[in-house]
């Protein structure tokens, strides 16, 4: 008895040891600040805010079966042939704002990409592997949280840019509604972080 109340006390005290240390990230004070002196700024500029009303206007009666299906195509494309939805993201308006403050940064961003209110991505800096990221913490965790939504993901090797970065997504709103629109993400290499 004594054994199984030990062996229970032990494994209460490493089941709460995992969540602290698991989800501890050491540049959250500089990631904050980040967010609050840059992002925020240019990820409400009209830019982003009227690209990201336009998509939804576009796909409003999107269901979630045209989702997977947009989804589906944009992965075949990463894997070869054809690359029609692709470039028409990448190619398009927000994709080049957001390209030009990612070389801005020298450095500290390594990936930028805007989604809409159901995911998708609206315009980014570089390619992704998928289309559809409603799926994804990163777009639930800022969009799905509501206007004020924000994720700070702990720090990860990125093998495409060989940096250490974290990812950060907050909530894009309508200025005029304050109601949440879209979600952007943003690669931040914590290298260069101040």
């Amino acid at each position: 008895m004594i054994r199984t109340m030990f062996l229970t006390f032990v494994a209460g005290i490493a089941f709460l040891a995992v969540p602290a240390f698991a989800s501890a990230n050491e540049y959250e004070a500089g990631l904050r600040k980040l967010i609050d002196t840059d992002i925020r700024t240019w990820a409400q500029s009209d830019e982003v805010v009227s690209a990201i009303k336009a998509q939804n206007a576009a796909n409003a009666s999107l269901d979630q079966s045209g989702v997977d299906a947009k989804d589906k195509e944009w992965r075949a494309e990463i894997k070869g042939g054809d690359q029609k939805l692709i470039n028409a993201v990448l190619g398009n308006a927000l994709s080049g704002y957001l390209k030009g403050i990612k070389d801005k940064s020298e450095g500290l961003y390594t990936e930028i990409f805007v989604m809409d209110n159901k995911g998708l991505n609206v315009g980014q800096s570089d390619i992704t592997s998928d289309y559809w990221q409603g799926d994804e913490a990163k777009w639930q965790k800022s969009y799905g949280a509501g206007p004020d939504g924000v994720l700070i993901d702990e720090v990860e090797f990125d093998d495409s840019s060989q940096t250490y970065q974290s990812q950060v997504s907050i909530t894009i709103v309508d200025p005029g509604s304050k109601k949440p629109i879209g979600a952007v993400t943003v690669g931040v290499n914590i290298e260069l972080l101040d």
